[in-house]
Parts: structure tokens; sequence; C-alpha cells
């Protein structure tokens, strides 16, 4: 087995396999020189704003950090891109029968900054949407928040669920992902959990298509809606995300996002004043 190959991948993939194989992947491993590797820079501890880009084509460039996320092997990916809205850049999400996310990767403590803003509009509800069932659980506009935790003090059958998808995605699943969802089917506050794993809990913030073509100015305390979705304190924020889909419903839809920010609650305090 020759040092830096892929045959010397973690032991723990080669377990199936037997003792024997394990102790000689173990004994290779040990005769080869630890590879040196970059440190990646550290995660930005606020959210990139989507303003900070320049109106594009589909697919990108995003402002940075921004990046996509699909399972493209079994649905066709949504569509974003950068366009300006009144001179200011935002986030134009489509979908036609398909489901995919626009994910930043942070490193935010929401009992510092537990006050989240964002404003953002639909133009293309969803026929047929409703977010407390599987069928119909697609929506023009979602803004998804992860944290991190202790996975493994998780129920077997969602960490089983977990590594099904990163076997067949590649994808890993956070601890748990709080999502804030512009839907219908339930009244505005509603808890839905996830009919995959209980560890994606959605918020309806909408339940109506009205507004359409107007933007909304949305804040939410992170801390006191995930101690209500989960029953718990949430760790560390990982991950954001805003989603649009319509792939349950084989339908269009259409959203758009404007900034994502997590504030203080000074913060959010002196903003509000002045409004």
């Amino acid at each position: 087995m020759a040092c830096g190959s892929r045959d010397s991948a973690p032991i723990r993939l080669f377990a199936a396999r037997g003792l024997a194989l394990a102790l000689a992947a173990a004994v290779s491993l040990a005769a080869c020189k630890p590879a040196v590797r970059p440190t990646p820079p550290p995660l930005p501890t606020q959210v990139t704003p989507f303003s900070s880009g320049t109106p594009g084509e589909a697919g990108g460039p995003y402002p940075d950090g921004w990046h996509m996320e699909a399972a493209t092997k079994f649905r066709k990916p949504s569509v974003y891109r950068m366009v300006d809205s009144g001179s200011v850049t935002v986030v134009e999400g489509t979908a036609d029968a398909s489901a995919s996310g626009l994910v930043e990767f942070v490193d935010i403590d929401p009992h510092e900054r537990p006050i989240l803003t964002w404003r953002w509009k639909i133009t293309v509800p969803v026929t047929g949407a409703n977010t407390t069932q599987r069928s119909g659980d697609d929506a023009p506009a979602r803004v998804m928040v992860s944290f991190a935790g202790d996975v493994q003090s998780i129920p077997f059958s969602d960490r089983l669920w977990f590594n099904q998808v990163k076997m067949i995605s590649g994808i890993d699943i956070p601890y748990a992902t709080l999502e804030y969802v512009w839907g219908a089917g339930a009244p505005v506050g509603t808890v839905v959990i996830n009919s995959y794993t209980t560890r994606i809990r959605t918020l309806l913030v909408r339940n109506r298509p009205e507004p359409l073509n107007e933007w909304v100015t949305e804040t939410r305390d992170v801390v006191e809606d995930f101690r209500r979705a989960f029953g718990e304190a949430p760790g560390r924020i990982t991950a954001v995300a805003v989603y649009t889909d319509g792939d349950a419903t084989g339908s269009r839809s259409q959203g758009y996002y404007g900034d994502l920010t997590f504030l203080t609650r000074t913060e959010a305090l002196a903003r509000s004043s002045k409004q």
C-alpha cells in the first residue's frame, strides 16, 4: 500500500472487511510520514451579505463563502442567480420540479448573536403546497440555520439516516437544522418535524402567498425558536442556507432573498428603534 494513496483511507472504512485488513492498514499508515496540509481559513463569524455580490448569470459567481449544494444524482437542482433589486444585489431562487440550496458555512455563537433578520419576497408560489405533508413540502422561499451538537446523542434511526445521505449524496447532515419557511397548510408559528428525520424542524413564518411580489422583513430569535422546536439549547451555528424547491409537487416556484444578518439583542433593539 503506497503512502498517500486512496488505499490509506481511515481505518474505519475497512471495518466491514475484517480485523486482519484493518491491522494491515494500520501498519501501513504508521510507516507513512504524515502529510502536511494547509490550515483551512477560519469560518466567517457573520453571514456574507448578498448585497456584496454582483448581478450575473445563473449559477454564480456568488459572494465569497456561498455555494450551491444539491443531490444532483437524484433530483434536478434549483437555479440561483445574483440580481439587481432597486440598486441592491439580492438572490433569485427558481425551482422547476427541483430542489437545492445556496449555502454558507459559518461559526456563529447564537447566544451572543441570537437575532436573525432578513428580507424576502415570493413571485411564484407553489401550487398544492402543504408544509405538513411530505407530498406537499415545497416552498418558494425558506431560510435554513444549522447547528452543531453531539451527533452520538441523537436517536439511532436519525444517525442511520445521516449515514445513508452521506453515502448516497456526499452531503454531511448537521446535528440539527431549523428551517424558517414561507409555506402553507398550517397556522403561522407551527413547528413541523421533517418526515425523514427528527433533526430537521420547520417553523412556518408565513402561510399564504400574500403579499405577492413585495419585500417582507423578518426578525427571529433563533435561540428561542430552537428551544421551542427541539426542546434544548442550541449549539454554535455552523451553516446558513436559502432554499427554493418544487420537487415534491412537481411545481415551479420563485423567491428572492436579501441579506441575512445575526445581531446582538442590543443591536436588534437599536435597529428597531430607528425604524
